[in-house]
């Protein structure tokens, strides 16, 4: 089947913005089969209608590689707790399990099966900023990590590209990807 991996957009995002065009081709030259799916409606549409649409989008095995940043790591929760395999590898880029600010946050489930999420990846990482302009911070990876166990990167970069922060490159996340 082969290495494939899938990078989740943030919310209002898109394929062509901050480094997922970059790490995809780093992946692909790697090998890898890599997805960058354009997810318009990503905390948007709430997680119970949405979460399906995606699951049967996409295949997912044993060697996939997932990538989520800000509203795509916080959606690789539920794609995780209701995935059907054990995907290789999950990385959450500014991710959140709670609501980081006041704005309304459909991504997010009311609750999460801890166990489940754990038992559905081999190895997950969860990096995070001191200073994150919208709260997706390292208090956030702390709990993340504190529930899932696996390892948590603390940075001072802000929310790892934004409209006002050019992140073209992340290399670390590419170190990070066996």
């Amino acid at each position: 089947m082969g290495r494939r991996a899938i990078i989740f957009h943030g919310t209002g995002g898109n394929p062509d913005v901050c480094w997922y065009r970059w790490l995809a081709g780093r992946l692909a030259a790697r090998g890898y089969t890599v997805e960058v799916p354009h997810l318009p409606d990503l905390n948007v549409e709430p997680i119970a209608t949405f979460l399906p649409k995606v699951l049967g989008a996409h295949r997912f095995d044993e060697d996939t590689v997932l990538v989520g940043h800000s509203g795509g790591a916080a959606f690789l929760l539920a794609l995780l707790e209701h995935v059907e395999v054990t995907v290789a590898q999950a990385i959450l880029v500014a991710g959140y399990c709670t609501p980081p600010n006041t704005s309304a946050e459909p991504v997010l489930q009311q609750s999460y099966n801890w166990a489940a999420i754990r038992s559905h990846v081999r190895d997950i990482s969860f990096i995070n900023s001191r200073q994150d302009p919208y709260g997706c911070d390292d208090r956030q990876g702390r709990a993340m990590f504190e529930r899932l166990g696996g390892t948590q990167i603390v940075r001072d970069d802000g929310h790892f590209g934004d409209y006002d922060q050019p992140y073209d490159q992340f290399d670390l996340l590419d170190r990070l990807i066996a």
